[in-house]
């Protein structure tokens, strides 16, 4: 007789964590974070609650770890892997294209409902709670930061950005105008807008001819 392998566990806590995570991006979704609650989030996907609260805290820490798998899986749609299989601005040698792409898909990105919902949810939650709002900006935010301080410093060792510009800041002057937008609601956020800030935004740091 052959003998008859036990479950595999990890696989299975694998698959509920899936589900949890994409309970929890639904919700927010369709209710709102402040009506989403651990039982929701656990009737949604199939689990009890206390399956949830063996892995997180609270469920703002499910939705921060649900929207980073999400947007590692955005990431990878839109960039291109370098050889150490991360994704990054791309680099063609054209600056401003290269900006203008990335800037175009985070507007899709803060205008689709799916994203948009958790990542104002995360913002505001961030301020209420410095440890969640710490982990927010080192294991989301940072990380994309870091990318336009690679393309920003490639576009000057390729002597298009000037030597005394900071990268650090002049992402900043791309980054910014759209966040305030979208959270303010001021005005909508198009692909139009994004490639104006781009073109406003090198014409301070290139190199003139």
């Amino acid at each position: 007789m052959a003998a008859q392998k036990s479950p595999d566990s990890s696989r299975r806590s694998d698959r509920s964590r899936r589900a949890i995570c994409d309970a929890a991006l639904a919700l927010v979704g369709e209710v709102g974070y402040a009506r989403t609650t651990i039982e929701g989030i656990a009737a949604r996907a199939g689990v009890g609650k206390q399956t949830i609260y063996r892995w997180w805290p609270s469920k703002a820490a499910v939705l921060l770890e649900a929207f980073l798998a999400e947007s590692a899986r955005r990431s990878q749609e839109v960039g291109e892997a370098g050889e150490d299989g991360a994704y990054g601005i791309p680099d063609t040698g054209d600056l401003a294209a290269d900006l203008k792409l990335v800037l175009r898909t985070t507007v899709d990105g803060l205008n689709d409902p799916v994203s948009a919902a958790p990542t104002r949810a995360l913002a505001a939650e961030g301020i209420i709670d410095p440890a969640l709002g710490a982990q927010f900006v080192e294991n989301l935010l940072e990380p994309q930061l870091q990318l336009y301080v690679t393309r920003l410093r490639a576009a000057q060792e390729a002597g298009q950005v000037r030597a005394d510009i900071d990268p650090r800041i002049a992402l900043e002057l791309l980054i910014a105008p759209l966040t305030h937008r979208w959270l303010l609601r001021t005005h909508p956020l198009t692909h139009a807008y994004a490639d104006q800030v781009v073109d406003l935004t090198l014409r301070g740091i290139l190199v003139q001819p």
